[in-house]
């Protein structure tokens, strides 16, 4: 699956990306994540998955630069992740809020009722961003959503109701 936005391309990640996935993973000291990112690399290169998992590509004057990973991943409990993670170096521009409404909007053409989302509790960023676009929290939950370098955080969880209209513009 592929989305196009003003400023990004969401597309599958390719064998030919993880070069560029794992330097910009390994330049990463603090994560910035709407959804429990586990950076790893491998779920955003991942082809197998029923939902799209995709790299976020920015598209510039020159060449397209990868700034991080998006999609919606099906839990063991049935429901429906969003996850997004835009490198610290290319936060702060809105890249975000741009991929994340991609993503909601892909997750209403392929019918989801409600996805979820985890945030590590105390990222205000994060939360901040889920609620631009729709999100309600619904407390904390018993899962942890992962830093870069392994270290474990309580997640805070967030759910959108896809009939409820995305606040934040495209």
């Amino acid at each position: 699956m592929f989305a196009r936005t003003a400023r990004l391309l969401l597309r599958p990640g390719f064998a030919e990306d993880a070069p560029a996935l794992a330097a910009l993973v390994a330049d990463e000291r603090r994560l910035r994540v709407a959804g429990a990112v586990d950076l790893d690399q491998s779920w955003a290169l991942d082809q197998a998955a029923a939902l799209p998992m995709m790299l976020v590509i920015e598209r510039t004057a020159t060449a397209p630069r990868l700034v991080g990973a998006c999609g919606l991943a099906r839990l063991a409990s049935g429901d429906v992740e969003l996850r997004l993670w835009i490198a610290r170096r290319h936060g702060g521009r809105g890249l975000g809020g741009e991929a994340g409404t991609a993503l909601v909007d892909i997750a209403r053409t392929l019918g989801l009722a409600r996805i979820d989302a985890r945030c590590i509790d105390g990222d205000r960023a994060s939360q901040q961003l889920l609620a631009r676009l729709g999100f309600e929290a619904t407390g904390l939950g018993s899962d942890v959503a992962r830093c870069t370098g392994g270290a474990l955080h309580p997640a805070r969880v967030m759910r959108l109701n896809l009939d409820a209209k995305v606040r934040l513009a495209a």
